[in-house]
C-alpha cells in the first residue's frame, strides 16, 4: 500500500504510457485517413460518440466502486485480525496459569499470521501483475512474501517437526488455528485454563476463523469475470470510435481560423482524442489494478507490516523484545 503523500506524476506517467501509446495510434490514423487520403466518409456524428461515451463513464464508475469495495473489506478484514491478535495474546498470557503454555499459544499466533497472509499472496490467474505496466513497476518495491520461503519464515515460531506437517497441509493457515484450538482444550483438560477462559478463547478463534475466510473469499473469487469483459468491451469500442467522431468537429474550425492553421485544424483532433482515450483506458487500469487487494501490487494490504506490528506488540506483552524492524518504505510502498 503506498502510505506515501501520492503517487509522483513521472511514476504514474511511466505506468500508464501503453495506454497512452494506444490512444496516440486510435486518434493518429483516423485524421491520417481522413485528411491525408481523403476518407471523409469515416466521421461519424458526434452524438453517437457521446452516446457511448455516457455509457462507458457509468460502466466504469460502476466497477471502480466495486473494486474499491474489495479494498475496503480487506482493510476491515486485517483490521479484525490486528485486533483479534491483540486480544488473544492479553487472554493467552493472563488466563492460562502455565507461562510457557501461554507464550506457545502466542508464537502460534504469529505462525497464523505468517501462513495466512503467504497464503493471501498466491498468485491467481485473474490477477494483473501479469501485466507488462505491473510487472515494470515491481522493481520499485518488494513484496516479503516472495522474498523469504514459507518455512524460514515459520522456524521463528514452530519445531521443524511442525513445520514440516504444516508444510503437508491442504490449508496450513486453518491447520494452525485447528492446532490452537486443540492446544486450549489441552490446557482445559490440564487444568491450566478455566471454562469461562477455554470459552473466550474459543471464541476469538472463531473470529479469526471467520476473519481468514472473507479474506479468502476476496482472494479466490475475482470481481465478477462478465463486467470486466463488459468494462473492457466498452472502454476499447469508446476509444475506437472517439476520434471518428470528432474528425468533422475539427475539420469545422477551418472555416473560421487563417494563417499557418487554416486547413489544418484537424490535426487537433490527435491530442485532444488522445487525452480523452487516455483518461478512460487509465480509469480502466486503475480499477484493474485495485480489484485484487492481496495480489502483491503497490496498493495492496499491507500484511507483511501489520503482520510484523502485532508480533512486536504480543512480544511486548510478554516482556520480551522483538527482532523484527518496521518494514521500509520503498517510494511510499509498503507491503
Amino acid at each position: 500500500m503506498n502510505l506515501g503523500k501520492s503517487y509522483s506524476i513521472r511514476d504514474f506517467a511511466i505506468w500508464s504510457r501503453r495506454k497512452f501509446y494506444a490512444a496516440f495510434v486510435c486518434s493518429t490514423v483516423p485524421v491520417l485517413l481522413y485528411h491525408s487520403l481523403g476518407m471523409t466518409w469515416l466521421a461519424i456524428p458526434i452524438p453517437v460518440v457521446v452516446l457511448l461515451g455516457t455509457a462507458t463513464s457509468f460502466i466504469v464508475g460502476f466497477r471502480n466502486v466495486q473494486t474499491y469495495s474489495r479494498v475496503i473489506d480487506a482493510q476491515q478484514i486485517w483490521a479484525e485480525i490486528v485486533n483479534g491478535s491483540r486480544c488473544f495474546g492479553v487472554m493467552s498470557r493472563d488466563f492460562v496459569s502455565v507461562p510457557s503454555t501461554g507464550r506457545a499459544l502466542i508464537l502460534r499466533h504469529c505462525a497464523w499470521l505468517t501462513a495466512l497472509r503467504y497464503q493471501l499472496r498466491t498468485p491467481k490467474i485473474w490477477e494483473s501483475l501479469i501485466l507488462a505496466s505491473n510487472i515494470e513497476y515491481q522493481k520499485y518495491y518488494s513484496v516479503p512474501e516472495w522474498e523469504t520461503p514459507l518455512e524460514q519464515a515459520l522456524a521463528r515460531y514452530l519445531s521443524a517437526a511442525e513445520i514440516d506437517a504444516l508444510l503437508r497441509a491442504e490449508n496450513p493457515a486453518i491447520r494452525l488455528l485447528s492446532d490452537q484450538s486443540a492446544a486450549i482444550k489441552r490446557a482445559l483438560d490440564d487444568g491450566e485454563l478455566s471454562n469461562g477462559c477455554y470459552m473466550e478463547l474459543s471464541s476469538t478463534i472463531r473470529n479469526l476463523f471467520n476473519q481468514q475466510g472473507r479474506a479468502e473469499r476476496i482472494k479466490n473469487y475475482p470481481y465478477p469475470r462478465q463486467y470486466a469483459v463488459i468494462n473492457r468491451l466498452f472502454v476499447r469500442t469508446f476509444c475506437a470510435l472517439l476520434p471518428f467522431g470528432i474528425l468533422a468537429e475539427f475539420a469545422k474550425l477551418n472555416a473560421n481560423v487563417s494563417g499557418v492553421m487554416h486547413g489544418h485544424m484537424i490535426w487537433l483532433a490527435v491530442p485532444f482524442g488522445t487525452m480523452i482515450a487516455w483518461m478512460y483506458l487509465v480509469l480502466e487500469q486503475v480499477g484493474e489494478s485495485t480489484e485484487n487487494p492481496f495480489e502483491g501490487s503497490p496498493n495492496d494490504i499491507p500484511m507483511a507490516q501489520l503482520s510484523r506490528r502485532v508480533e512486536r506488540e504480543l512480544m511486548d506483552m510478554l516482556g520480551e523484545t522483538c527482532d523484527l524492524a518496521e518494514m521500509p518504505a520503498e517510494r511510499g510502498i509498503v507491503l
